[in-house]
């Protein structure tokens, strides 16, 4: 232990190696050379040691402008904001640094700055330092006027449509998941990329003023280099005008020029990144797949180059190589044109086909909504209620009211539907259809009769009331006269939720019913571990809870039905039976689920006549009764019900009508045939603590 010895910490010190180890990990060599760029603008740096910085200023412009080319998305270069900064802070430093070595020692001569600054400055200027001046003066406008300010005002432009775009890029998002096209894990992959997206476009709309900032900072200390060159060259050293201006011109043109170049070719690459959007692939694919592909414009291309090659006085050979290049071009492009159709037969035979798997056509959607093309912007709908949204509150009102989860809503287009209808499919079967007017409201009267304002009048396709399309302008008037008003989205999930509770009963599968056993607490799963399979069978509960929902009664109180099976099932196996005696067990509730506004149970009687008309006409033998009563007595029947229920719902009254328990089951089927939405009760139902109210009598 004596050759690693331990730091205060308890943790041992690193050896040499393991020294450089650490300093080599990302976050140290990150914040080390951020350390080093701030001490370029403090510290003195010699002539050789700057030639080394600003190779390597030059070499990683080039690395930042080739990542920037070959990256198939912006998002793929998403440091680049935070590289921007860097790239920059580091070639102020390395002004400074210049600076002070030009200032400090430019009497001795052109090499006082080290060697990549004269070689830049004899190389530029031939020996003329006005020559010089000029190319950088170009250098910089082409940076700061046209690179700089065009890159920047894309970088503004793409961060305000990418951060106005994102509710509807969201709510694309949350129609996929809705309509089951993608999992939840890709839902938050795509949630996050649109996060990333709109912070980058934002951070790069401030990062593009780096690079017009440091154009700025260039030009002003170019000019203090020359001036303050020239001054000290002069007064301090003694030199001559001319020979100053020589001097500290050509080097400080020099440091301009071999700082301006890398921040040229940064400002390029940051055109190229906020230019990306919206282009597939990397830049060079896309420049060649959408610019030399086209016989016709090379065409084209070729015959202007020809006919500038003609034109007196014009030089021949360039415009003539143009020529026959793009001519050639065009024509190897229109024969490649027309070999596929030419050899189509040949990769038909060497590709065999791979056919679907045939069960692919078996599988079938529980519930699937098709809409008319012009009702597609009902999914990504800005101003008003989304339809995904909606559904995706219904399916959770639903799983609250009737205790048990509906299956995803399937949404897709059909271009047989009318442009603006729509077509409700329970398993592939047409359960429901109907149109919306997009741009208007529905309008209804509460009262039953027709809406008084000008419009499309119509049938409300839930319950197939008087109603009327009107225009939005005339909601206000509509509110003033009392009408229910309904978007066109509510109207299509009012009519699915009315389709849904009539189909419950076949949207309870086997699957679902083990699945809800599976999701019970756990003090209730050894309830579930003695009753199932011993005393009834997953097929059996599963017949009881479709027959509950076929009534509308919820099946959220899972335990207290399995309780109730588990008294009932021993001494019969009629469903019949077992669904009565459950019903019992859940009088409380009942009686709640159709109570009155006061608090009340309002009752319609089944008089003694009519319960022992129903009890004579029940035959077959033990617990397989059926009932069989005459024609003439069921329309009597019929009419007297609907009679005494429609007296009660021009009162505003939603009675049950009370039965004897035995009877109970055959009066319901008879009564759902022309009235589904009435609940029929047994006296069995009613709870000890119900506030009974009678408001008829049949």
């Amino acid at each position: 232990m004596a050759d690693a010895p331990f730091m205060k910490d308890g943790m041992a010190r690193p050896t040499g190696r393991d020294a450089l180890g650490w300093l080599m990990r990302g976050e140290v060599g990150m914040a080390a050379g951020v350390i080093g760029v701030i001490l370029l603008l403090i510290l003195p740096v010699p002539a050789f040691m700057l030639d080394v910085l600003l190779a390597f200023s030059l070499v990683s412009s080039v690395l930042i402008l080739m990542t920037a080319v070959m990256m198939k998305r912006p998002l793929d270069f998403a440091i680049f904001p935070t590289v921007l900064l860097v790239s920059t802070l580091y070639r102020l430093g390395l002004n400074i640094a210049s600076t002070r070595l030009i200032l400090s020692g430019g009497d001795s001569g052109h090499a006082a700055a080290g060697a990549i600054i004269q070689a830049f400055g004899q190389l530029m200027m031939k020996g003329n330092f006005v020559i010089g001046m000029i190319i950088f003066a170009i250098l910089l406008v082409v940076n700061f006027v046209v690179i700089t300010k065009g890159a920047t005002r894309i970088a503004e432009v793409s961060a305000r449509f990418t951060l106005d775009a994102m509710p509807g890029k969201q709510m694309a998002i949350d129609a996929d998941l809705s309509a089951g096209l993608i999992t939840e894990e890709q839902a938050k992959v795509r949630r996050k990329e649109l996060e990333q997206e709109s912070t980058f476009f934002g951070a790069m709309d401030g990062a593009s003023k780096f690079v017009r900032g440091d154009a700025i900072a260039g030009l002003i200390i170019t000019f203090i280099n020359i001036i303050g060159g020239m001054l000290i060259g002069v007064i301090q050293h003694g030199m001559s005008a001319g020979d100053a201006a020589n001097t500290f011109i050509q080097l400080s043109v020099g440091d301009g020029l071999v700082t301006q170049i890398p921040a040229i070719i940064v400002s390029v690459a940051a055109g190229f990144l906020v230019t990306k959007a919206g282009v597939e692939g990397s830049a060079d694919k896309a420049l060649v797949s959408q610019m030399a592909t086209n016989p016709v414009a090379l065409g084209v291309v070729s015959g202007t180059s020809g006919l500038l090659a003609l034109i007196p006085g014009m030089p021949i050979i360039p415009f003539a190589a143009l020529a026959l290049g793009s001519g050639f071009m065009a024509w190897r492009l229109g024969r490649n044109r027309l070999k596929p159709a030419e050899e189509a037969p040949v990769e038909v035979e060497a590709k065999p086909d791979v056919e679907e798997p045939i069960s692919t056509a078996l599988v079938i959607d529980d519930v699937k909504i098709e809409l008319g093309y012009a009702l597609l912007s009902l999914i990504n709908d800005l101003e008003g209620r989304r339809l995904t949204d909606q559904i995706r509150a219904l399916r959770r009102s639903l799983a609250q009211e009737f205790g048990f989860v509906m299956p995803s809503v399937r949404i897709l287009d059909n271009m047989r539907l009318p442009n603006q209808g729509y077509a409700i499919r329970i398993k592939e079967m047409d359960a429901g259809t109907g149109e919306v007017r997009l741009g208007q409201i529905m309008a209804m009267d509460p009262s039953g009769r027709q809406v008084e304002l000008p419009g499309e009048h119509t049938r409300e396709p839930a319950f197939g009331l008087p109603a009327t399309w009107i225009d939005e302008s005339l909601r206000e008037e509509a509110t003033f006269r009392g009408y229910t008003i309904v978007d066109p989205s509510t109207v299509l999930t009012t009519h699915l939720t009315e389709i849904l509770k009539e189909n419950m009963a076949e949207l309870l599968s086997y699957t679902e019913v083990q699945k809800l056993l599976k999701e019970l607490p756990s003090e209730a799963q050894k309830l579930v571990e003695e009753l199932i399979p011993a005393t009834v069978t997953v097929t059996t509960l599963q017949r009881v809870l479709q027959t509950l929902l076929r009534e509308r009664v919820s099946i959220r109180d899972l335990p207290a039905i399995l309780e109730g099976l588990a008294e009932a099932a021993p001494h019969t196996s009629s469903v019949t039976i077992l669904v009565e005696h459950v019903r019992t067990r859940l009088a409380r509730q009942l009686c709640w689920a159709y109570r009155a506004e006061d608090g009340s149970l309002p009752i319609v009687t089944l008089s003694p006549e009519w319960e022992q008309a129903f009890s004579d006409a029940l035959i077959g033998p033990g617990e397989d009764k059926q009932l069989a009563m005459a024609p003439s007595q069921l329309q009597d029947f019929i009419r007297v019900v609907r009679d005494v229920f429609e007296r009660a719902a021009m009162t505003g009254e939603n009675p049950v009508l009370l039965t004897g328990p035995q009877i109970r089951p055959y009066v319901r089927s008879i009564i759902e045939r022309f009235r589904g939405q009435t609940v029929v009760m047994s006296q069995n139902e009613i709870h000890p603590k119900a506030r009974l109210r009678t408001v008829g009598s049949v």
